[in-house]
Formats: C-alpha cells, structure tokens, sequence
C-alpha cells in the first residue's frame, strides 16, 4: 500500500538562513522554489539523491517547535549516511553542533544527532 515517504515539510523561521543550511552545507539540490504572495511565504522543494524531498516552508509568526522535554508527535528526521565520523566531521567544519556518536543498542549502527537552524533535531545514521 505505502511505497516510500515522498517528503518532510518544514517550518523554518527565517528562510535565508534555513535555505542556506539545507542547500549550501547539507547539500540537498533544489527542485523548486516559489514565493506564495497570498501567504507570504516561501516553499522551497529540495530532493535527497534518493528523490525523497524536503518541502522548505516561510510563514510569518508561526509558534516554535516544542521541544526539551519532547512534545507529541514527530521526534526527528533521519539521514542515511555512508560514514557517520565523516559527516560529523563535515559539519563540525561548517560550525554545526553535533552530539557524540553513539551505537543503537539493536541494530549495532552508529548514529548521532544535530539541530537545524531552528532547533529542529537531525539523525545521521549509519547505512
């Protein structure tokens, strides 16, 4: 019935920066961006080398994400990565926080987390 996730979207609160992030030092490739008049917002469409898509939205005063201790709903979102020591290390060198490496305990994979320039919080997992 479910064939794959097409895409996550994002709420950012200021978009120059998040496209920034997600395009310039995650290195995701932009597909589309349109600015909704009516709305005042952007949306940007931006794809994984997988074609999984990450909508990048605008949208003035949306409320902040809770977060810390963790709200209902969605935790996180997940990248598959070849090397999690070399993306860390990648990011790390663009001035991006990344927490300690670490093994989930089931599956033996390394793993770690980042936040987004809105405290969105990020998974590199290992392939």
């Amino acid at each position: 019935m479910l064939n794959a996730i097409h895409h996550v979207a994002i709420i950012c609160s200021d978009y120059s920066t998040s496209k920034h992030f997600y395009t310039e030092i995650l290195g995701l490739q932009v597909i589309a961006e349109n600015y909704r008049e009516a709305r005042n917002s952007y949306k940007l469409d931006l794809a994984l080398p997988d074609g999984t898509q990450i909508e990048l939205f605008s949208f003035p005063n949306a409320p902040e994400r809770p977060s810390f201790p963790e709200a209902h709903g969605l935790r996180h979102l997940a990248f598959q990565v070849d090397s999690v020591h070399n993306v860390k290390a990648y990011l790390e060198s663009q001035n991006v926080e990344v927490e300690p490496i670490r093994i989930d305990e089931f599956t033996g994979k390394m793993f770690t987390f980042f936040q987004d320039p809105d405290g969105l919080p990020l998974e590199l997992y290992q392939a």
